[in-house]
């Protein structure tokens, strides 16, 4: 007897009675069948071994579907704590996922593991592989798993957390079993031996809670093919090359001190002149694109983030302190807090005066220093840190002026992006199950996003459901020189604010609206949109932003004097310049001047001084040979902000 199927692109196939995942696939061509990995049955995730029903649409996956890897990198984790209970008898297991570059699995350990034990851990996970047992699915009791998992207590504590309509599924392979739904591939052989890595250990907290056990925590990865492994570690090695905590210290851009906290970057010279450099550019442009600079407070009265609703639902975030505002024998604690945004101050700002629709559209920007308490875990140098500068605008505007306002500001993301070599691509957010607004205003407010993406000729993709609660929203997202995506810039529509605050303005009958409100930041944080850059240039500012330009070279002592003469015509055109005076060969001053990634080197000996011309070394050709100095200046002040 045979039943009917469909397949993705909607053709029907008759197939056995009880036929498996595996059939269809065999049934489409032999090729197929030796390629498919596992399934989908009405889109979720099946295992080849399981049973298609009539009627149902079966999908086949194989090492090409995107889904496919990850699910493959899950198994290889089931191969990792095999591997490691293997070795360590005792071992207690926790979680093991995949993860976006890899895998991890949670142990509490009979003994101490590093880095050292890792050869003989893949050794192992090599063996199991070799061996090609299936991954075995198995529905279970309560009571039933509880006997299985009788000596593993981690296992035990996670059974006694489900519901008790929960269905409770296993995976077997060979004498190891796990608490698991999946999906995996079908068999261990499916995984390519030579393209697994594990790659560090690290403390983890039991269910990721600090009051409870602390387990170690086995990072890997793993791919279909050996190559694609190894230009993953090669990504990986110059990752750590271009580690934006390495170069920030060697380059003198910022340090961090334990006495001022953790998150807390401390910017030395050089860093605070390239984040200044960043910001007077920025706010040139935004001057000429018809924006406002303000300034507000680091510290509001708590009633602010009450009215705001940061204190109700962001107040573990927020750094909170109580000022006597009266006196000894009369005293009066009010609540203030550091501000963790700036959106209460320039709404503040916007309601000061009255406004008429004439006025609109109305953007105040500010490079605003907020603070948020990061959870130390997370703190990250420059990339997550707990105080830091927001490059931050805000655009008071009517309904019908939304489209053009975010067509302004798309615009000047692209601008900002392409100044700095970063491709990008756009992601639009929509409501979420829980939020304010009507329903046509959200409608409104999406569309008007995406309309100004059209208009823009900015393709995006849709994250359905994941706007913030008070409107959608547009995230940039850039690509960096080693093909890592982040999260930058940020368009957001506003409904909450301008309620809370009870924001309005005049409309041509006189009658009273309320102004839509777009949150718009590019950088973003300043000092994460630098570490990224510290990263993608790999220390090696462009030009025009290296907070050091020009590093001069004198040969001898009594060539100093020509040197500072060179100096001056520099910095007379806005070079930022440094002498190197020490009296050391010049084959050191060089390499030094090369591991500060200076943009030139200028050597002044006898023949420079007698002819007025300069040696010049660029950091990356090498030699440039002899030249007229007006040469460099000229190009130096062609560089200039």
């Amino acid at each position: 007897m045979s039943i009917e199927i469909k397949l993705p692109d909607g053709s029907s196939k008759e197939v056995e009675e009880n036929a498996t995942v595996y059939d269809v696939a065999a049934s489409v061509g032999q090729g197929l069948a030796r390629a498919a990995l596992l399934g989908k049955i009405n889109g979720e995730f099946a295992d080849l071994t399981d049973v298609v029903k009539d009627g149902d649409t079966i999908e086949i996956l194989t090492s090409k579907s995107p889904e496919a890897l990850g699910v493959m990198r899950h198994s290889t984790a089931h191969i990792l704590a095999e591997a490691v209970q293997t070795l360590y008898p005792g071992t207690q297991i926790g979680f093991g996922p995949q993860t976006d570059d890899g895998f991890f699995y949670d142990f509490a350990l009979p003994e101490s593991v590093s880095v050292n034990d890792f050869e003989k851990i893949e050794n192992k996970m090599k063996e199991i592989i070799d061996l090609d047992e299936p991954f075995v699915k198995q529905v279970v009791t309560r009571d039933e798993a509880k006997e299985i998992f009788k000596d593993q207590r981690l296992k035990l504590e996670h059974i006694d957390d489900f519901d008790d309509d929960v269905q409770i599924t296993i995976r077997k392979h060979g004498n190891f079993v796990d608490l698991c739904g999946g999906p995996h591939v079908a068999r261990a052989g499916m995984i390519d031996k030579n393209a697994i890595k594990l790659t560090k250990v690290a403390g983890a907290y039991w269910k990721g809670d600090s009051e409870r056990e602390m387990l170690t925590r086995i990072y890997g990865t793993a791919f279909f093919k050996k190559k694609d492994l190894t230009d993953y570690l090669t990504m990986i090695e110059e990752a750590e090359k271009r580690d934006h905590r390495k170069l920030g210290r060697e380059l003198g851009i910022y340090t961090m001190d334990s006495l001022a906290g953790a998150g807390l970057p401390l910017y030395l010279p050089k860093g605070a002149r390239v984040i200044r450099l960043m910001q007077e550019w920025l706010r040139r442009d935004l001057y000429d694109r018809g924006y406002e600079e303000v300034i507000t407070p680091h510290v509001f009265n708590a009633d602010v983030w009450k009215t705001s609703g940061h204190y109700g639902f962001y107040k573990e975030n927020m750094y909170f302190f109580n000022i006597n505002e009266g006196d000894d024998e009369n005293p009066n604690l009010v609540e203030y807090a550091v501000k963790p945004m700036n959106c209460p101050g320039h709404v503040m700002l916007y309601r000061a005066n009255l406004h008429s629709y004439r006025d609109l559209p109305l953007r105040y920007f500010e490079f605003g220093t907020v603070y948020r308490h990061e959870m130390s875990g997370v703190v990250h140098g420059l990339l997550r840190a707990r105080g830091f500068t927001q490059d931050d605008a805000h655009v008071f505007c009517t309904k019908e002026q939304v489209v053009d306002e975010v067509c302004a500001i798309l615009d000047l993301v692209d601008h900002i992006m392409t100044t700095f070599g970063f491709e990008y691509e756009a992601e639009i957010s929509t409501r979420p199950s829980k939020s304010i607004g009507t329903d046509e205003m959200w409608e409104h407010a999406t569309n008007s996003l995406k309309e100004a993406c059209k208009q823009h000729n900015l393709d995006y993709d849709i994250n359905e459901g994941d706007g913030a609660f008070y409107g959608p929203k547009i995230d940039i997202k850039v690509k960096d020189a080693l093909g890592r995506t982040w999260q930058c810039s940020t368009v957001q529509v506003d409904f909450n604010m301008p309620e809370r605050f009870n924001l309005t303005y005049r409309d041509a009958d006189n009658t009273e609206q309320r102004p839509w409100m777009l949150h718009r930041a590019i950088f973003g944080s300043i000092e994460r949109f630098l570490g990224i850059l510290i990263e993608h240039y790999a220390g090696a500012f462009p030009l025009w932003l290296a907070p050091t330009q020009v590093a001069i070279l004198p040969i001898t002592d009594r060539h100093i004097d020509a040197a500072k003469d060179f100096e001056k015509k520099l910095k007379a055109v806005g070079g930022r310049v440094e002498m190197m005076l020490e009296n050391e060969p010049m084959k050191v001053k060089i390499a030094k001047a090369q591991a500060e990634k200076i943009p030139y080197m200028v050597v002044i000996g006898d023949k420079e001084v007698e002819n007025g011309t300069v040696s010049v070394r660029d950091r990356f050709e090498g030699d440039l040979g002899s030249w007229e100095q007006q040469k460099l200046i000229d190009v130096i002040k062609e560089a200039q902000l």
